[in-house]
């Protein structure tokens, strides 16, 4: 293998898949069943769901917060719910804006994967869009972008990664990456494989000024769609990496550096492995919550057949206007329920701006644990 110089363009990036050898042994096949079976477990227990939505659009939330504080955009979770309970992207500010965009992306993903049933460079870069606000795609050949070492020191930071570059190379190399993804009949490796290998790649491709990390993030939930491991975007796949930070980018490093592909591997097995129980959990607590919730309402005579109570869980800030429907047709009667429901001590009731909105104190809870 050649000598790796971080100052000069990666433009000799091999295309995938890796050698066998590099990766392949006991260790990672066993991790693999491991994560394979609990990918299974979860996709059996969403199907089960009455209403998946809520599920979808809570846990999308969360990974929309995680893959972001991934690259330094933070907020707390009461500045999120409380700029979200809006909804319309005028009235968002600063990074609560910045993880809308996420979900948004991610929305856009599905949309688009469930439709084309594989990804596509269209698709990609219309993530990329969503995600930064921008109608920018591929960065041009000529853009010297680097990758520098995070935290502080000197003032000029060390260069860690220099992304290939090159007229046309970003796009040969991102058709590979797509080549390898689509094409079972030539790469037969197992998709949850790929999808490590590929998050990899994409990554060193660096196809974006900025962005790369929260776009490639998205794209391994919508290969797992793509594979049939999934039916909705619900895996919490960021929440391992924010939390194991550093081992991320090293073993990412560690490929690029000495092509060692197995730690990388097993790391991201065990990402996907420890986000499933993680996410299941999250499932379970929401589920078990709207159940209570209806049990109260029965017990106090509130008229249930006309409450929509999943509406109650898709965030955990409440607008009246949140539950008009077929059911509640006007904002004056879902301030009637709201109210009552505040009464139950079921929600909390605070003044934003001109008007008042509900809090879910409980919900709040489970998705700030």
């Amino acid at each position: 293998m050649e000598a790796y110089d971080r100052n000069v363009p990666y433009n000799q990036l091999p295309p995938l898949p890796p050698a066998t050898e590099l990766y392949r042994d006991e260790e990672v096949l066993d991790r693999l069943m491991v994560a394979s079976r609990r990918l299974a477990e979860l996709k059996g227990l969403a199907s089960t769901l009455p209403n998946q939505s809520i599920f979808v659009n809570t846990i999308a939330l969360r990974e929309a917060k995680a893959s972001s504080a991934i690259e330094n955009i933070f907020t707390t979770d009461d500045e999120l719910y409380r700029s979200l309970s809006y909804q319309e992207d005028d009235y968002l500010e600063g990074p609560a804006k910045e993880i809308l965009h996420y979900r948004e992306a991610l929305w856009k993903g599905y949309q688009k994967i469930t439709a084309e049933k594989e990804l596509t460079l269209d698709t990609i870069i219309d993530i990329y869009r969503v995600v930064k606000k921008t109608n920018e795609g591929i960065r041009p050949y000529q853009a010297e972008v680097v990758i520098k070492k995070r935290g502080w020191g000197s003032l000029v930071a060390e260069t860690v990664y220099t992304p290939p570059r090159g007229k046309g190379i970003i796009e040969k190399k991102i058709n590979e990456l797509l080549e390898f993804l689509n094409d079972d009949t030539r790469f037969p490796i197992d998709s949850l494989l790929k999808m490590v290998m590929a998050h990899y790649q994409f990554e060193a491709i660096h196809p974006f000024r900025d962005g790369n990390g929260r776009t490639g993030r998205i794209l391994c939930i919508l290969y797992l769609i793509q594979k049939q491991l999934l039916d909705l975007p619900i895996l919490y796949l960021s929440a391992y990496i924010l939390q194991n930070k550093d081992d991320y980018y090293w073993k990412l490093n560690g490929v690029t550096g000495t092509r060692l592909w197995k730690p990388w591997i097993l790391y991201m097995l065990e990402a996907v492995s420890q986000t499933v129980e993680y996410t299941i959990d999250k499932i379970l607590r929401i589920k078990k919550l709207m159940d209570n919730t209806q049990i109260v309402m029965l017990n106090n005579n509130f008229p249930v057949k006309k409450m929509d109570i999943p509406k109650l869980f898709e965030q955990p800030y409440i607008r009246p206007r949140n539950l008009i429907s077929d059911k509640i047709k006007s904002v004056n009667t879902a301030k009637k329920y709201l109210s009552q429901l505040e009464s139950l001590g079921m929600l909390d009731r605070e003044k934003v701006g001109k008007e008042y909105i509900w809090f879910n104190t409980d919900l709040m809870t489970i998705l700030s644990d």
